[in-house]
């Protein structure tokens, strides 16, 4: 039997030498980006410094109160793009009706990327260490995590947040990359309020697209390690399966953060992906 899980990989890289060579640019491509729990948008800096023919519109979810405002904050973002009205990113002017938007999200950022393409708002998504819903049941164990690990969570942060914060962030790294010294690449702790740790907590909690993964037509490729524990792997599956568009790059060896200490590899597959996808909406029709 055929292993229903395309490799993507060597499918970009043939596809991309057929129809578009990797040193040509996105016209004017956007990618608004979406972080992690408790993590600063900078997670993503060195990422985007091996995509410089991108424009990067990175938002800032540290600061807010509910869950509600962190929707709010990336639905306004990515509308932003669409309508000119966002001031403080001008460099968007130049690429918004020329190119096209790309959202990124990871983990929870992943959530509120997926929200926001079943808006409507995404041309295509980048998805690392995602899932369509980060609660699952008992039965469900192999594509998330139980309500009351995060109950527990949202409780020990009221006495002591940088703990929480601390055990959190070794989940974040596997057994490999431990060994290996990843750990100084993470961002510090202390980024987020107590405020935004908590309406993190209560999103991840109540979000949930599962049933709208099947009407989110955009292309989307999925960066997941096989050894992630926050984000199962099977939860990566479960999105391909469901996703009409989707494509899914295997990191091997890696955790939560797919796409740390690999950025230059990363950076060169986003960027094959992007090129096959606009030859793609280029192609006239047969």
């Amino acid at each position: 039997m055929t292993n229903p899980i395309r490799i993507f990989a060597n499918r970009a890289a043939r596809g991309a030498s057929a129809r578009t060579p990797t040193t040509a640019k996105p016209r004017g491509a956007v990618i608004l980006w979406l972080t992690g729990w408790s993590m600063p948008e900078t997670v993503f800096a060195e990422l985007q410094s091996h995509l410089p023919e991108f424009v990067h519109a990175p938002v800032r979810l540290s600061c807010a109160e509910t869950p509600e405002q962190m929707r709010a904050l990336a639905e306004t973002a990515a509308a932003a793009w669409f309508t000119g009205t966002d001031g403080a990113l001008p460099s968007l002017a130049s690429s918004r009706r020329s190119g096209k938007l790309l959202i990124a999200g990871w983990s929870l950022g992943g959530l509120l990327a997926l929200r926001l393409a079943a808006r409507g708002f995404a041309d295509g998504l980048v998805l690392f260490g995602a899932t369509a819903r980060f609660v699952r049941s008992r039965e469900q164990a192999n594509l998330g995590w139980s309500d009351a690990v995060l109950r527990h969570m949202a409780a020990a942060i009221a006495k002591d947040r940088l703990a929480v914060e601390a055990r959190f962030r070794q989940r974040l790294l596997s057994d490999e990359e431990k060994k290996t010294g990843f750990s100084p690449q993470l961002p510090p702790a202390g980024s987020w309020s107590t405020t935004a740790l908590l309406a993190g907590i209560r999103l991840l909690r109540t979000e949930n697209h599962v049933s709208a993964l099947p009407e989110i037509a955009c292309p989307t490729l999925l960066v997941h390690s096989k050894e992630d524990e926050v984000c199962p792997y099977g939860a990566a599956e479960e999105l391909y399966e469901r996703l009409p568009q989707a494509e899914i790059l295997p990191v091997e060896g890696g955790g939560h953060i797919p796409f740390l200490g690999r950025e230059a590899a990363i950076a060169e597959a986003i960027r094959r992906w992007s090129h096959g996808t606009q030859a793609a909406c280029d192609s006239p029709p047969v």
